[in-house]
């Protein structure tokens, strides 16, 4: 009876460590399986908030300019097209043209609004008269030099714009100001510039208007704004 009494006892404290064991083991593997699972969802939720960021800059990405809702022209586009509408000739030189008479006038005002007073600042020991002479004399020379460069480029057409079968024509030509106006001129206005004049190809309601034939692509709009002269037949051709 010892004998069997003492092996139950070896069998139950066997038994007992050996549940301990297991249930160690499960809860170790367990907490192992925990410690790994808080990365695991972290990296699902970088994934997942990569997923939306990429698509929200996807819809935020900006649309073709054709989607766009505007209220009135698009600036620039709309007037380039509608600037060049019917436009046969450009001026080759019209851009610079333009920048030389800006230089011009930018230079004329400043010489009347500072000449003066930089002649009666300059030197106090003058006579007024004289400073007065002097002044004067920059502000005409800057004045005459200004109305100089407009008279030699106002006949400069830097523009035309013509329809086949038309009768008239519209040129732009510059103001003093170097702004662009628009002028109407009719074929059967058009005469021949009678002067000396450099630069004029056609003459027409009393003003002069240059073409450049080079670079003019319209050889049969050409042909109607350069005027030949008359051929007189002799009165002995027939004798």
């Amino acid at each position: 009876m010892a004998r069997a009494a003492l092996i139950y006892s070896l069998r139950s404290q066997v038994t007992r460590l050996s549940s301990r064991t297991l249930h160690s083991g499960y809860n170790a593997s367990h907490l192992q399986t925990w410690s790994h699972f808080p990365s695991q969802k972290e990296n699902v939720r970088s994934s997942s908030m990569l997923g939306a960021l990429q698509n929200r800059w996807a819809s935020h990405t900006p649309a073709h300019d054709e989607d766009k809702i505007s209220i009135g022209p698009r600036r620039g586009i709309a007037k380039e097209e509608e600037d060049d509408v019917g436009v046969v000739y450009h001026g080759p030189i019209s851009s610079t043209i333009k920048k030389v008479k800006l230089l011009s006038l930018s230079t004329c005002c400043l010489s009347v609004s500072l000449g003066p007073v930089i002649t009666f600042m300059t030197s106090p020991e003058m006579n007024v008269i004289l400073k007065g002479a002097v002044a004067s004399t920059v502000i005409i020379l800057s004045a005459s030099t200004t109305a100089a460069l407009h008279w030699f480029v106002s006949p400069y057409i830097h523009k035309i714009r013509w329809l086949p079968g038309s009768d008239s024509f519209e040129v732009d030509m510059m103001s003093w100001l170097a702004t662009f106006v628009p002028r109407t001129i009719k074929f059967a206005d058009i005469r021949l510039p009678e002067t000396n004049r450099p630069f004029v190809t056609f003459k027409a309601n009393g003003d002069f208007y240059f073409v450049d034939a080079e670079h003019c692509p319209n050889k049969a709009l050409l042909a109607k704004l350069t005027p030949q002269k008359p051929t007189h037949e002799s009165a002995f051709k027939n004798l």
